[in-house]
């Protein structure tokens, strides 16, 4: 009890520090290679307009901003303003079905939601049992996935080859997940949305991670001609990459964890007990630690975290 008590009070704080300063970096980053460019749109949206004026003398500044304004609320209902009446719509079935699919992943593009009262409160209670479902599938996906890496593991068990397998294990499933969810996905989305290869690999990542800022969605373009069930093969897609992308971010958890614990416990710890022996052992410890880390992975989903008293 008292050096759990130390050490949540050694590195805790830290960890406090480390977020609110990783907040404001990313704010000022942002800031400084967004601001100048949104700045050059405007003036840029602005001047075009002018010129839209002087091409129609026969419309009027207000005119054309009432104008403007309802193209803003038909792309706030989610029709899309290029194009004509002919364009597919945004309700049939397969573009619904990818809808379900970002609202219980909580993704949220923002470029589509309901505009009747009654889809509004359908979707409400949709999410209210939704998410927790999807929460659950994903759960149970990453325990299967940590079940297959766990027989990998239990596979080999000759003495000096256990640390090799997890290493392996852990390659094997960065690597090919990788490759799965975020090399080969932008080369399709590319080809089929006429993206190039960064713009798909920025609308995957952000979608995995169900940031979902919605400036980049598939199957939205009126020029394009998609196949029927392109959006929820994309929808299946995204599930899958859910699963895997959340337990990356374990893996990525429970290292940072691990690396504070040993950076910042272990003095409290040998302070607080007086135990002249912890200080001889702990270049050994140090050294174990990257195999307990890897150890995590495979338990992470299976057993609660272990305390830093087992370390």
């Amino acid at each position: 009890p008292v050096s759990e008590g130390l050490c949540q009070i050694s590195w805790t704080p830290l960890l406090v520090l480390g977020y609110l300063f990783y907040l404001l970096l990313g704010a000022m980053v942002f800031q400084l290679l967004e601001k100048q460019a949104e700045t050059h749109f405007r003036d840029q949206f602005q001047l075009e307009k002018l010129k839209f004026l002087q091409n129609y003398t026969c419309l009027d500044r207000q005119a054309l901003e009432q104008f403007v304004q309802v193209l803003m609320e038909a792309w706030e209902k989610g029709v899309n303003p290029e194009g004509n009446s002919t364009n597919p719509s945004n309700w049939d079935f397969s573009n619904s079905f990818f809808f379900a699919g970002t609202v219980v992943t909580t993704i949220g593009y923002g470029n589509l939601s309901p505009s009747t009262v009654a889809g509004q409160i359908f979707c409400v209670f949709y999410a209210l049992f939704g998410v927790p479902l999807n929460l659950a599938f994903l759960n149970q996906l990453g325990k299967g996935l940590n079940a297959h890496l766990i027989t990998l593991e239990r596979w080999v068990q000759k003495p000096g080859r256990a640390q090799v397998v997890q290493t392996l294990a852990m390659a094997i499933f960065l690597t090919t997940g990788t490759l799965l969810f975020l090399v080969f996905p932008p080369l399709v989305f590319s080809y089929v949305e006429g993206w190039s290869y960064g713009e798909g690999f920025y609308f995957t990542f952000i979608t995995l991670s169900t940031i979902g800022f919605g400036d980049y969605v598939v199957g939205t373009n009126p020029n394009k001609h998609y196949i029927p069930v392109y959006r929820s093969l994309t929808a299946i897609w995204i599930v899958f990459g859910l699963a895997w992308l959340a337990l990356v971010f374990n893996v990525g958890a429970n290292l940072m964890e691990k690396f504070l614990q040993l950076k910042w416990h272990k003095p409290d710890l040998s302070l607080a007990e007086g135990d002249t022996t912890k200080l001889e052992d702990e270049p050994e410890q140090i050294s174990s630690g990257k195999s307990q880390v890897q150890k995590s992975f495979f338990i992470s989903n299976q057993k609660p975290n272990k305390t830093t008293e087992e370390y």
